[in-house]
């Protein structure tokens, strides 16, 4: 550098509207994350009745109205700086909190990034005060007449930052999350009253009650007598909630909720404790229902890691774990959940001379004497117990223990209307190279090297993921009609999947129409499904869909391909004629990607003769 030449100071402070968006690109990353905040601040409020009000899945606005104490002038200008707050006032206090909000940053962050209009009344006052912000900047505050309350709106979010908005989902998307984040809320205040209007449509209303009422009006009235009590207290921690009994565990973690102190979290430590408390009771992949609750001193707590605050650190996580896992085992054996064996007796069993008559010293010396006590009493001879009182005859006869393999009925001789039967199975027939079901699970059939086995339903999954896949790029699928259109009543967040996927589902051959309230009517469904059988179809896609959505990041069109393919996929257990068998194996390999499924599963093992004839060393 020349001597005596200055150097410019390039470090400067950033205005105050720039540095708010950056910080509200923390907070507030969608409309569900203004939803979770605002309703958090209405519940802080002391609020018994909110309303939360949605147009076009929050873009357009995002309102939330409550009867809570209200905001002086002062406080209702106040309240949208950054770092104000009335939850805490010193250092300690961190550690020390019941509330839902306590960093002062969310409305801060809400009104830089959209425009926002607040009405609050304290209830000993006459008149209100409103407020409008756009882009951080107070443009007009006056008195008003209003409720006592708060009502708070939020309009065109990220209409100043164009580049947030376009990487905003579809309205569906982001309407799911709005709907997850009032789940999570409402859950946690039953006592509370909350309701949910999209685009002028009521989609929750909540009344006041218990956990269980709340629950089941949430998630449903079928899991009314399927929930389990849990409660278990300490002097460190109570552990409070519902889970649900084994038969309702699902495909996806969509029932899962865990609250501390009434926040709710995600911990995947803790869902393992639940997890391995049903270990021997569903399925690997499935996952329980639960709504659990912990109750701790915040002191053990620290709730400060992330914005959100869902994820938050406790000062020992495996006193918690053993303490969650160890209440969910108990409230599952104290309802007589867990499996129990019937050691009732038959009435003519006890009634028996053997039960009924004592076994004398003279009786002793004749059973002593039997046949059958000299093969259970002499060493390694069990199991050569025969009617014929030889001790080899069985042997002769060992083949008789597995039974003749009944003939498949297509194998039957043909008859004269017989003769529509495929070319090629009958010549499969004839060289003996009939394919083989094994334990209603794999098919076995014979090749030139030697043979392979296929997985029947991982195969069936591939088939007709490819099948679909063709079907939204290239022609659809027929279309079955219902003689008689069935009504299908969801959910609301269920609603919503079925709304976003409804093209793709046309092409699918779905024949779907909104029908209002989260009800659908089904006029007709894929030709392959059975008739009859139209909401158990979509509510198996569902599942699949949510369980696929959780655990991938694909696209909406693979989630749904890949949902159909698994939903509608030959079961384990079904058993397969010859033809069946025979075309899964044909269109297996006319597949594109015959050897795995679209999860990633093989599809097919295959064995050569070599690799016979070393194992049963053939060439010794």
């Amino acid at each position: 550098m020349p001597k005596g030449r200055q150097v410019a100071d390039i470090i400067n402070l950033l205005p105050d509207n720039i540095a708010n968006q950056i910080a509200a690109g923390e907070v507030i990353q969608r409309p569900a994350s203004a939803v979770k905040e605002l309703l958090e601040n209405a519940v802080d409020a002391g609020a018994t009745e909110i309303q939360l009000f949605i147009k076009d899945a929050g873009k357009e606005l995002v309102q939330v109205i409550d009867n809570g104490s209200g905001m002086s002038d002062t406080d209702a200008r106040m309240c949208f700086e950054r770092h104000a707050t009335s939850k805490i006032q010193t250092i300690d206090d961190l550690f020390h909190i019941r509330t839902m909000g306590f960093r002062g940053e969310a409305l801060a962050s809400i009104a830089a990034v959209a425009q926002v209009e607040l009405k609050s009344r304290k209830h000993n006052e006459e008149l209100g005060t409103f407020i409008e912000i756009d882009n951080s900047v107070v443009k007009k505050q006056e008195p008003c007449q209003t409720a006592p309350g708060t009502s708070i709106a939020m309009k065109n979010l990220f209409f100043n930052v164009p580049a947030r908005r376009n990487f905003l989902k579809s309205n569906a998307a982001e309407m799911r999350h709005i709907v997850d984040e009032f789940i999570r809320v409402a859950l946690a205040f039953p006592h509370l009253q909350f309701s949910l209007n999209s685009n002028g449509q009521e989609m929750f209303h909540l009344e006041k009650g218990s956990l269980k009422q709340r629950i089941v009006n949430i998630l449903g009235q079928n899991y009314n007598s399927k929930l389990v009590t849990v409660k278990e207290s300490t002097d460190y921690m109570n552990v409070s909630g519902f889970v649900g009994k084994p038969d309702t565990a699902k495909k996806t973690r969509g029932d899962q909720f865990f609250f501390v102190n009434n926040r709710f979290i995600k911990s995947g430590y803790l869902n393992h404790a639940v997890m391995s408390a049903f270990s021997e009771m569903i399925p690997s992949e499935n996952f329980p229902l639960y709504v659990l609750f912990i109750d701790l001193d915040p002191a053990h707590v620290d709730i400060n890691v992330h914005p959100t605050k869902q994820e938050i650190k406790f000062d020992d996580e495996k006193i918690l774990y053993a303490f969650v896992q160890a209440a969910v085992k108990h409230a599952l054996a104290q309802f007589n959940v867990t499996p129990a064996l019937d050691f009732e007796l038959d009435p003519g069993i006890q009634s028996l001379d053997a039960l009924t008559q004592p076994f004398t010293d003279q009786k002793k010396v004749q059973s002593a004497n039997t046949s059958i006590y000299r093969s259970f009493t002499q060493a390694n001879q069990a199991h050569m117990i025969d009617h014929s009182g030889t001790s080899n005859s069985n042997l002769r006869n060992w083949k008789d223990l597995y039974g003749p393999v009944e003939k498949p009925l297509e194998m039957e001789a043909p008859s004269s209307t017989a003769s529509v039967i495929d070319e090629r199975w009958q010549e499969a027939a004839t060289d003996q190279k009939v394919p083989v079901q094994v334990h209603q699970q794999y098919i076995l059939s014979q090749i030139k090297s030697g043979y392979i086995l296929i997985d029947q339903r991982a195969a069936h999954e591939r088939i007709l993921y490819e099948r679909y896949q063709r079907a939204l790029s290239e022609k659809p699928i027929t279309t079955q009609q219902s003689l008689f259109p069935q009504t299908l009543e969801l959910l609301p967040a269920d609603a919503v999947v079925i709304s976003e996927m409804l093209p793709e589902l046309q092409a699918l051959g779905y024949d779907l129409e909104p029908f209002g309230m989260h009800t659908f009517v089904v006029r007709g469904t894929p030709a392959d499904i059975q008739t009859g059988n139209e909401q158990a179809s979509i509510e198996g896609l569902l599942e699949q869909f949510k369980h696929f959505s959780h655990e991938l990041k694909l696209n909406r069109r693979e989630h749904l391909v890949r949902s159909m393919a698994r939903n509608n996929a030959i079961p384990v257990g079904k058993p397969l004629g010859t033809r069946e068998m025979q075309n899964i194996i044909d269109e297996l390999f006319a597949c594109a990607t015959p050897n795995a499924s679209p999860g990633g599963r093989f599809t097919f093992i295959s064995f050569k003769l070599n690799d016979l004839e070393r194992m049963f060393d053939r060439g010794a």
